[in-house]
């Protein structure tokens, strides 16, 4: 990816990390431009953001790393099958 704009499917792959702060500050970089060119990206974030602040209310329990990773190979395979933005 390095020199070439983020995709979809890349903000996907790092949303945990950006939420977490431990992407790179070229990753960073890059992460928050594409936001700011793809308001879909953005309702993404937006939604999983309250989704973990929900949960995080009602359990108190982090996502297992299988389980994170299992829901982001989900949501890339759904934004495969409808064609939407890569």
């Amino acid at each position: 990816m390095r020199g070439e704009a983020m995709t979809c499917r890349d903000a996907i792959a790092v949303l945990a990390d950006f939420l977490e702060h431990t992407l790179s500050p070229e990753l960073l970089a890059s992460f928050e431009a594409h936001l700011a060119d793809c308001a879909p990206c953005r309702a993404y974030l937006a939604t999983y953001r309250k989704t973990v602040a929900l949960t995080g209310r009602a359990e108190g329990i982090e996502m297992p790393p299988e389980m994170r990773a299992r829901l982001r190979s989900l949501l890339l395979d759904a934004l495969a099958r409808e064609g939407g933005p890569a």
